[in-house]
């Protein structure tokens, strides 16, 4: 087959792009720009940086394959940066690399791997698809401590029948001992854990800078509206906080709700973190339609684990236990055992 290759210049997209040569594929490598300041400055932490781009070109040029930089800076900007800046001001706790996934990432490459005459998009994230008798199913990769099914919840049927995820069954120790043996110059690179661009100051830093429009301030409340203190805008604080609220109450409290009507921040006890349901919008499918078992497991971070819940209507999740520190704005991704069935956007989350 003729493969697009996502190469980012870490060492999982190298092996994934080198284990479709060695299988005798026609590959072709591809490096997305998605970001530049507004000076035109380049990102210089997390993935996507110029470095990056020239480990990927060098991997490309030693695996003997054809590589393109492709430029996908306003796509990124409009689909991912502008509703990143959007959610923290309106109180939302967003994951910027699922938006990537869905709004640049896999429908531009799909598209690009379609104009390319390419068969499969080929990329090295650490998750596993399955095709068999015209379904494709999405599963957890085998190392459970580098999956990352969750950050692809939002696939279908349509995107995972050109999808193939070659390191999806491998550990990362396998994966970097690949590398090695191959003689790729990414072998021993180390992972980025950043987002791509926030930068070493870190998202706060990030929307002080590129932010659109004044923070509004508002008060600090407990959790019976007594004010305690002020902000200077609730895109400084997320669901679940301890440090930096600027208010000391001689006991730890959390943030517990942000008001963006109101430019309220409320703080609690760690137990008043406790959440019992969620309302879940734009959910995606994996199948194409709710599965008829209500019976799921709900995991709404990274890098969290999976828990327990059911399907209650349309977008509605009930815990079977009640759980702390959930955000609006953060995905929720459903599993049954290490399926991926779909996921969607927290939009609000309900207290006993």
């Amino acid at each position: 087959m003729r493969v697009l290759a996502a190469m980012s210049g870490g060492v999982d997209s190298s092996v994934a792009a080198a284990l479709m040569v060695e299988e005798g594929h026609e590959v072709i490598g591809v490096t997305l720009k998605l970001w530049r300041g507004p000076d035109g400055e380049s990102p210089t932490a997390g993935c996507c940086t110029v470095e990056d781009a020239e480990d990927a070109r060098r991997v490309a040029a030693q695996l003997g394959i054809p590589y393109y930089v492709l430029d996908y800076t306003k796509g990124f900007g409009e689909g991912v940066i502008s509703r990143f800046i959007d959610d923290y001001r309106h109180g939302r706790t967003p994951n910027p690399c699922i938006e990537c996934n869905r709004t640049v990432k896999f429908s531009q490459l799909l598209g690009q791997a379609r104009d390319f005459g390419c068969q499969r998009l080929v990329t090295g994230h650490y998750a596993r698809v399955s095709h068999h008798g015209g379904r494709h199913r999405l599963f957890r990769g085998a190392d459970h401590d580098k999956d990352q099914s969750y950050v692809l919840s939002m696939l279908g049927q349509s995107a995972l029948a050109m999808i193939d995820l070659p390191v999806g069954s491998m550990h990362k120790q396998e994966t970097r001992r690949r590398a090695a043996e191959l003689g790729l110059r990414t072998a021993n690179k180390r992972d980025s854990q950043d987002i791509c661009f926030v930068g070493r100051g870190g998202y706060r830093e990030f929307l002080s800078r590129h932010g659109t429009g004044p923070a509004v301030p508002g008060p600090i409340v407990d959790m019976s509206g007594a004010e305690v203190g002020e902000h200077s805008g609730i895109g400084g604080f997320t669901v679940g906080q301890r440090r930096g609220t600027g208010v000391a109450l001689g006991e730890r409290r959390y943030v517990v709700e942000l008001v963006p009507e109101t430019a309220t921040v409320v703080l609690g006890r760690h137990e008043d973190l406790a959440v019992t349901a969620l309302a879940v919008r734009h959910i995606d499918w994996v199948a194409g339609r709710q599965p008829p078992d209500p019976a799921v497991l709900v995991q709404y971070r990274a890098h969290g684990r999976a828990v327990p819940g059911r399907l209650a209507g349309s977008g509605e999740i009930l815990f079977d236990r009640p759980q702390h520190g959930v955000a609006p704005g953060q995905t929720a991704a459903f599993y049954r055992d290490d399926e991926v069935l779909g996921g969607g956007i927290i939009s609000s989350t309900s207290r006993a």
